[in-house]
């Protein structure tokens, strides 16, 4: 299979490493993955704020650059469920509607696609013992259905989740939503703290980067010491861990 990397804009500027660790986790399971370097922002801030032709604009340029791909793998829900927008954008241009929508249908948040398109659970990971809280995004659950898969996988390497109160609960990040309104989205994230900390896990994890920054940034700024981390990274560091077991 031919398989695209779309990196997206909070990857590429805040979280290189996450981008990273998806394609040495892609690798390590036998797939080839591109990195189409012209690739830019999903649209998804210029959607949100109204103006939806340089939406469509940006949609355009991101189909066509990822034209002739079985699969595009992000390692962001928020992006993600702006891809599954795409079509909406082009009711009335049959063509490209056409197009929007066989990409919408080959994109996939990266547990998703290591879970149900190759079918896989046990990626030779190690992470026994970590307890582990996991968010689920409000644009991952409720737009591309991310639920099972990065449990199923963190679960399968030998992590604990602890499931925390309101961990589908929004919080506040939202893109433009968090710069126009940073009372309320602070107040939202705050919100979410105690579910986390009465969950007694080690580390918060989400496949969604900018809802970790949020939940990290308010819990920094209280004075909160659990851990941080994608889901991703959490399954690079298991494999890792697992294949300097075994050369031991």
């Amino acid at each position: 299979m031919r398989v695209a990397l779309f990196a997206t804009c909070i990857a590429d500027q805040i979280f290189p490493h996450v981008a990273v660790s998806t394609v040495k986790l892609l690798r390590h399971l036998g797939v080839k993955v591109e990195f189409p370097e012209a690739q830019s922002c999903c649209g998804q801030p210029a959607y949100n704020a109204g103006y939806h032709q340089e939406s469509r604009e940006i949609a355009l340029h991101h189909i066509k650059l990822f034209t002739g791909y079985d699969y595009v793998i992000l390692p962001s829900g928020s992006c993600g469920a702006m891809v599954k927008h795409y079509p909406d954008l082009f009711v009335e241009q049959p063509e490209n509607y056409a197009k929007a929508r066989h990409l919408a249908e080959r994109t996939f948040e990266v547990t998703t696609f290591i879970h149900q398109v190759l079918g896989r659970e046990d990626i030779g990971a190690d992470l026994e013992g970590l307890n582990i809280t996991y968010h689920d995004s409000c644009h991952a659950l409720r737009l591309m259905h991310v639920s099972e898969a990065p449990r199923a996988l963190l679960k399968a390497a030998g992590a604990n989740i602890l499931e925390a109160e309101g961990h589908d609960t929004c919080c506040g990040f939202g893109g433009l939503f968090s710069v126009k309104m940073a009372e309320i989205s602070s107040a939202m994230a705050k919100a979410k703290f105690q579910g986390i900390k009465d969950s007694k896990a080690q580390i918060l994890s989400s496949t969604d980067a900018g809802c970790l920054m949020q939940l990290e940034g308010s819990l920094r700024r209280s004075g909160e010491k659990i851990e941080v981390r994608h889901v991703v990274d959490l399954l690079w560091q298991g494999v890792e861990a697992k294949s300097q077991m075994q050369e031991v």
